[in-house]
């Protein structure tokens, strides 16, 4: 086997296993399995046709993650995400976003501002139309292009682990009564303050954007809701 092939290799590996720990993330989060049911390797093998080896993998990634338990000669049993949890990741990227912004103030490009500002103005007319789909789209896009924009390949792997632990929650907080155009106007605002360069006040306005969004949640519910969908759905 020449060097290509190892190479290769080690490259199909930790693809394979990235699909499976990428698959089993998103059903955790989705509710799909329940708090303390055991994952087991044969079965998932089985259902993603892969060997038990990248199954064995992403379990231990989803342990290091905090989402599953590996119980030594029993087997690995999910967690889950509970209300601290959800209150954790919040109070944290409210933070990481917040520097994320004071970054994409420095590096932003003209194509990514511009893509910004349209996003801005497209996300106010679909708000007054009550479209909360494409809303909600937009909403997820205005993150991503300020996480590329901070031109931090960490920070923008990090918040976007973050963004996608809360995402089902988020689009219940957007669809609530008037938390969407409020969020767009919060956007309007930090769009602006990147756009000006002013580095501390975009870093102020992001850092808030997230708390509100958590305030927001827990105001109606939504926090209780999501984690009430999460145990009763399979």
């Amino acid at each position: 086997m020449n060097n290509y092939d190892v190479k290769q290799e080690v490259t199909d590996k930790y693809s394979l296993r990235g699909r499976v720990f990428h698959k089993l993330r998103e059903d955790i989060l989705s509710g799909r399995y329940e708090e303390f049911e055991e994952l087991k390797e044969v079965a998932i093998g089985e259902e993603m046709g892969v060997s038990r080896t990248p199954v064995r993998e992403a379990f231990r990634q989803l342990e290091l993650e905090g989402l599953i338990q590996i119980i030594p000669n029993k087997g690995a049993y999910v967690t889950g995400i509970t209300e601290k949890d959800v209150k954790d990741i919040y109070m944290i990227r409210s933070l990481l976003e917040g520097l994320c912004a004071r970054w994409a103030t420095e590096h932003i490009t003209d194509e990514q501002m511009d893509e910004m500002e349209e996003n801005v103005y497209l996300a106010k007319f679909h708000a007054e139309k009550g479209h909360l789909e494409q809303l909600a789209e937009l909403d997820n896009r205005f993150h991503e292009i300020m996480y590329e924009a901070c031109n931090s390949k960490i920070l923008e792997h990090q918040l976007k682990d973050f963004h996608q632990y809360v995402l089902r929650v988020r689009k219940k907080t957007l669809s609530s009564k008037g938390r969407g155009p409020k969020s767009n106007a919060e956007h309007e605002n930090i769009m602006l303050a990147i756009k000006a360069k002013d580095a501390d006040l975009a870093e102020q306005l992001a850092n808030k954007h997230i708390i509100n969004a958590y305030e927001n949640m827990v105001k109606n519910g939504l926090h209780e809701a999501y984690l009430r969908n999460n145990e009763e759905t399979k």
